[in-house]
């Protein structure tokens, strides 16, 4: 049986050069939400039935699936961990399920010690026609009309909320967080912690605890966070760390793992974007919980690209003829602005653009379409800026000055976002979190007409959404007494009925699949409901900027060679190798190979 391809976004799909694909988009996105279901049904069957001989198959077979559908790397120790059985058992079961035909073994290496392991066309069989009678059994059975053409469309199962049900407002703690002294908070300055900042008296009065927090910009915050973890005592409790930085802060001990305090709890992993949660993990343990997942997409003006005859663009191809076409200085419009400044921001770029041509910045381990960032090690950290993609982008942003404001080089997230909501420029590569600027302002000449877009693709790349955002991380060096009353704070921030207050005071983003599902969130903004779509098809991912310790200096390394290009000062091939041997000099300074 073929694999199942990775879909585009609904968004995509609708457009006419993906028809070809819908079906098959369509049936990937319900089989995903068939296997939340199974998953869903299994945890409340164990939860409130009192059977004898439960056993972890369901859960290793639909983790398995799972990872077939989105191309991610399935293995035995990863079947075990997650399978909840005894660790002797999980072994036993593992090896029942490749005996029986189920599961295939597949040698990673020339040398055939090392395997991963996939569904067999027995299993995939099976559970494709589950899939079918399950709908049909729920349909006559519980007198529903969730089937709708054949599908599951009007249906969501991964989460605790149905469409019909709206996510009510948090209730106080049924017991007091019990903190001698104040909740101590360490965030990023965006609108979602701002949000936070606005509710900090409802959230005192939700908590029974003093609440203060401190917001700093990027660079200041990561920064803060290495310095925390220097110090005998925490000086926070709840610290927001950007999703990259997790290999970085778990490899340094700043952060305490969670998979304990999860574990003990009825936290619902399943109801967040994957992707986010898989960039909160380092050598398989998890350091932090979402809070907000931001993807970077390319905005553009629908009502400038009509009035042009323009049709919006998917590849760089097309990018850099629309920019071309509408960039007007007569009156006063450049085609397109994007993160050019120094360092990170320019880094940021790089990597991302760099990935839509169809690699990553370091060599990761390719599957299909995507590449395997979820513990990247020894050759796997090789930098692969002089590779046919890097080149394709270097040259991708060379010509993209020509069309771009010309203050770009000096342009970060904030600059290039207000450019467009300010009607400067026709496009812009901006992330969701700043989507406000113009998604909720009236006076913006880009309210109520931004299409939003994955990054445009190159002659070997996918359309793809980098994610970003952040996630409630607690610090290692916490006082220990504080941990458990830090972790209820941290569930209920992270919580369906705190996000939403969250959206309901400016923020666009959600990490939770249930929160779109919410009607008066949907009403306010489509841009989230988007957001949930990229996850489920797999244009979201997280391997453009993969989560390694030497992630930030490897952005800036980048950041600084590209500018200098960017600048005349180096050819590309000069920029480009100079990056490469300073990143490849930092890898083996720190013995990463």
């Amino acid at each position: 049986m073929c694999a199942l391809k990775i879909a585009e976004t609904d968004f995509l799909v609708e457009n006419s050069q993906f028809n070809k694909s819908k079906k098959l988009s369509t049936y990937y996105q319900e089989f995903e939400k068939f296997l939340d279901f199974i998953d869903t049904l299994d945890d409340e069957a164990s939860r409130i039935l009192t059977l004898q001989d439960h056993k972890g198959e369901t859960r290793m077979v639909t983790f398995l699936l799972r990872n077939h559908l989105q191309g991610k790397l399935t293995t035995s120790t990863s079947l075990v961990g997650v399978s909840g059985m005894a660790y002797g058992t999980a072994v036993r079961t593992v090896n029942s399920l490749i005996d029986r035909g189920l599961i295939v073994k597949r040698a990673k290496t020339t040398s055939g010690k090392s395997f991963s392991l996939h569904p067999s066309e027995q299993l995939l069989i099976e559970w494709h026609e589950f899939a079918r009678r399950i709908q049909v059994i729920i349909s006559t059975t519980l007198g529903t009309s969730i089937v709708n053409d054949g599908s599951l469309s009007e249906y969501f199962y991964g989460a605790s909320y149905s469409k019909s049900t709206n996510i009510p407002a948090p209730k106080p703690l049924s017991e007091k967080l019990g903190l001698r002294n104040e909740l101590k908070l360490l965030a990023h300055a965006d609108p979602t912690f701002m949000a936070m900042s606005v509710l900090k008296k409802q959230f005192e009065e939700l908590f029974g605890n003093k609440i203060s927090s401190k917001a700093l910009s990027i660079d200041r915050l990561r920064l803060e966070i290495l310095s925390n973890a220097r110090r005998t005592k925490s000086r926070h409790d709840i610290i927001a760390c950007d999703l990259p930085w997790f290999g970085e802060m778990a490899l340094n001990k700043a952060l305490l793992p969670l998979d304990d305090l999860i574990k003990g709890d009825d936290l619902d992993l399943a109801d967040f974007h994957q992707v986010a949660v898989d960039s909160c993990k380092f050598e398989g343990q998890i350091y932090g919980i979402p809070v907000q997942t931001t993807p970077e997409l390319l905005v553009v003006r629908k009502d400038l690209f009509e009035e042009y005859g323009l049709a919006v663009p998917f590849t760089a191809e097309n990018t850099l003829k629309a920019a071309k076409a509408l960039h007007n200085k007569k009156r006063g419009l450049s085609g397109i602005a994007w993160n050019a400044a120094r360092g990170t921001p320019l880094g940021h770029t790089f990597m991302f653009v760099m990935a839509a041509m169809g690699r990553c910045a370091i060599d990761l381990p390719r599957l299909g379409e995507v590449f395997d960032a979820s513990n990247p090690s020894g050759e796997n950290l090789r930098p692969m800026l002089l590779t046919d993609q890097s080149y394709e982008a270097a040259e991708y942003l060379l010509e993209l000055l020509d069309f771009s404001p010309t203050s770009i080089l000096s342009m970060s997230w904030y600059e290039r976002a207000k450019a467009y909501a300010d009607g400067n420029v026709a496009m812009a590569y901006s992330a969701t979190l700043l989507a406000p600027m113009f998604e909720s302002n009236p006076s913006s000449p880009a309210y109520g007409v931004t299409e939003y877009l994955p990054h445009p693709h190159g002659r070997s790349g996918t359309p793809i959404a980098p994610v970003g955002g952040y996630a409630l991380a607690i610090p290692a060096n916490i006082e220990p007494e504080r941990v458990k009353p830090t972790w209820r704070a941290i569930k209920a921030l992270t919580s369906p009925e705190y996000i939403k207050m969250y959206i309901e005071h400016g923020s666009l983003v959600s990490p939770r699949y249930s929160v779109s599902l919410d009607d008066s969130v949907s009403q306010r903004s489509a841009l989230i409901g988007k957001a949930d779509s990229m996850a489920r098809s797999g244009v979201l991912q997280y391997w453009p900027r993969p989560p390694v310790p030497e992630v930030s200096d490897l952005i800036a390394i980048i950041g600084s060679e590209i500018h200098d290009m960017l600048q005349g000062a180096k050819s590309v091939t000069r920029a480009l190798s100079d990056a490469q041997n300073k990143v490849d000099a930092l890898m083996r300074k720190r013995d990463r190979y």
